[in-house]
C-alpha cells in the first residue's frame, strides 16, 4: 500500500509489527530505514512499562534496526510526559522497578514517598505489599491515581504473566477512585507520543497488529490506522469486528510512500 501524503508521523507497535519474539519481520528494518531517509518522524510505542526505553532500544538494535533510544516510547515515558506537561510541579509516588523509577526521574518526574499529589502505577515486577499499602493510603487520602496501561495479562514466551490490571481494579475498589489510564487503547497514549515527537496528532498514523489496542486507539482518537497481518490479527478476525482499520497491509515491508 502507499502511505497517505499528509502524514505527520508514524506510531508503531513492536511485537507482531516489526518483530516476532526475538526475530525481526522480513523487510521491517528496511521500512524503518525508508522512514529515516524520508525524514518522517516515527516512534515505537508499547504498553509494557516493566522495562525502560533502553531495554527495547537494545532489542531493536540487536535485530538490526537503525534506531535511536528516543525512538521508543513506553507507557511509562508517556505517563512522564503527561505529568510533566499536564501536572507540572506535582509530586509523585511511583510503583515501578528501580530502573523504570530512575528513568521517570530523568524525565522530570518529581518522585517522593511522602504525601504525593499523584500515585503512578507501572508494571512493577518488584511490587510488594508495602508499596501497594502505601498506594492505597495515598489514593484514599486524596492523591490522584494514574496507571500506565490497563492490561490484565502480559504475554510471554511461555504464556501469560499477571500485569497491572488486577492491581488497578483492587485499588479502585478499595479507594473508590478511578485510575486515569495512559496506555493503549486510550487516546492519551497517542496524544503524549505525538507531543513527545512534536507532531500533529490528528495527522499521525498508527500501525499495529492488534485490533483491540493499536487499531482501537486510532479509531477512538479519530486518526488513520494500518493493520498489519504479520502478528496477532488475520483477515478472518476482521469479519464482524466493530473495530476496523483504515487500511490493511501484509506487513510494514509492504508500505511505501
Amino acid at each position: 500500500m502507499k502511505l497517505w501524503n499528509d502524514v505527520s508521523g508514524i506510531l508503531l507497535d513492536m511485537d507482531g509489527t516489526v518483530y516476532l519474539g526475538d526475530n525481526p519481520i522480513d523487510g521491517a528494518a528496511d521500512f524503518i530505514q525508508r522512514l529515516k531517509d524520508a525524514d518522517m518522524p516515527y516512534a515505537f510505542i508499547t504498553n509494557n512499562s516493566s522495562h525502560t526505553r533502553n531495554f527495547y532500544y537494545g532489542r531493536l538494535k540487536r535485530m538490526g534496526f537503525a534506531v535511536e533510544e528516543d525512538s521508543v516510547i513506553t507507557s511509562a515515558v508517556a505517563a512522564a510526559q503527561f505529568i510533566r506537561t499536564k501536572r507540572p510541579k506535582s509530586s509523585v509516588y511511583v510503583l515501578a522497578s528501580p530502573e523504570v523509577e530512575k528513568e521517570l526521574s530523568s524525565l522530570g518526574v518529581n518522585i517522593t514517598d511522602k504525601n504525593p499529589d499523584i500515585v503512578l502505577m507501572t508494571f512493577d515486577r518488584t511490587i510488594t505489599y508495602e508499596k501497594l499499602n502505601n498506594a492505597y493510603h495515598m489514593i484514599f487520602g486524596g492523591a490522584e491515581f494514574i496507571a500506565t496501561h490497563p492490561d490484565a495479562l502480559c504475554p510471554t514466551e511461555d504464556g501469560y504473566d499477571v500485569d497491572i490490571g488486577p492491581f488497578i481494579t483492587m485499588l479502585e475498589s478499595l479507594t473508590g477512585r478511578n485510575a486515569m489510564i495512559i496506555g493503549k487503547p486510550k487516546s492519551m497514549m497517542l496524544e503524549m507520543a505525538s507531543e513527545f515527537l512534536g507532531i500533529e496528532s490528528s495527522k499521525a498514523v498508527m500501525m499495529g497488529d492488534r485490533l483491540y489496542t493499536d487499531i482501537k486507539m486510532a479509531e477512538d482518537a479519530g486518526i488513520r490506522s494500518v493493520l498489519v497481518l504479520s502478528g496477532e490479527t488475520s483477515e478472518e478476525h476482521l469479519d464482524g469486528s466493530e473495530i476496523q482499520p483504515t487500511a490493511i497491509a501484509k506487513s510494514v515491508a509492504d508500505i511505501h510512500f
